[in-house]
């Protein structure tokens, strides 16, 4: 299906769909500790220098040697401070990772789980050793192995299971403001499941339960932070960002109604047709750009 505007994804997401990995060193790209425009993978990190880590609801400063693990589902940020600043980073998959159905969800991780333990410190001599587990997966990635892929899954298997052997870091921080941290939360997990781009995948988060859910809140407790900060409920902020979203597709894409709406989260196109008309007082059809 033909889009007629480029839609901003992270540059790492077309090398994953691929092969379902990409490991690097942390000093060769210049955006490793930035955020992505889109995380559709999951990260771990071994970095050394002094950074601020937002994760969730929680804020983490450090310096030094930490191995963190980033979740798509879960936004995240990463500031640097240090000017001296290395590591290493693997990106992969759940579907790369995953090798049956009977494989424990990474979501449900304690290392990547909201609530979890996301970061840790390192010492000198863990540091060495993951160090050299990087090392050999920059090197295999680049060879010719015939099985490579499961060789790939047993060093990211090795470092999960060596960092679930370790001391949690106990040095969170909470947010100043609880709800205007939460808010936050919120607000880049909605932008994240955007822009769309096939009308394949339909839209997953379209409720505020479903969004209380995945950031492991009570809905009333997420309804009455975002209401405090915005002065716009939750559904509010789903709503509008949908409609947005919609406008787009129908202005800049060559899909019919139906594939927007489908797209979008909609199964049948009469519920799309009578949500968008309530929202913006005119058909979809009144927008679509010829």
């Amino acid at each position: 299906m033909e889009v007629k505007t480029q839609r901003s994804v992270s540059p790492f997401n077309s090398e994953l769909k691929l092969k379902g990995f990409n490991v690097f060193s942390i000093a060769e790209d210049s955006s490793a500790t930035k955020i992505y425009s889109r995380k559709d993978f999951y990260k771990i990190c071994l970095s050394t220098g002094k950074s601020i880590i937002h994760y969730a609801d929680k804020s983490y400063e450090h310096e030094g040697t930490i191995l963190f693990f980033g979740n798509p589902h879960i936004p995240y940020s990463w500031e640097t401070i240090s000017t001296k600043y290395e590591g290493y980073t693997c990106l992969f998959s759940e579907e790369f990772l995953k090798l049956s159905e009977r494989s424990e969800s990474l979501q449900q991780s304690p290392l990547f789980k909201i609530g979890g333990t996301p970061i840790l410190k390192i010492s000198e001599e863990q540091r060495l050793f993951l160090n050299s587990i990087f090392l050999k997966m920059m090197e295999e990635q680049e060879g010719e192995y015939a099985f490579k892929d499961d060789l790939m899954r047993n060093y990211i298997q090795l470092m999960l299971h060596e960092a679930m052997k370790m001391e949690p870091s106990d040095n969170y921080e909470q947010h100043g403001n609880a709800a205007s941290r939460l808010t936050s939360v919120f607000l880049e997990l909605l932008e994240r499941q955007f822009p769309i781009e096939t009308a394949d995948a339909p839209l997953k988060l379209t409720t505020a339960q479903q969004y209380a859910d995945r950031l492991s809140v009570h809905v009333n407790y997420l309804n009455r932070a975002v209401k405090s900060i915005t002065g716009k409920s939750t559904s509010t902020h789903i709503t509008e960002r949908i409609v947005s979203e919609a406008k787009a597709l129908l202005q800049y894409t060559n899909w019919n109604v139906s594939e927007v709406g489908y797209a979008l989260g909609f199964e049948y196109p009469t519920y799309f047709n009578n949500f968008f008309k309530k929202q913006t007082g005119v058909t979809p059809k009144t927008v679509r750009v010829d």
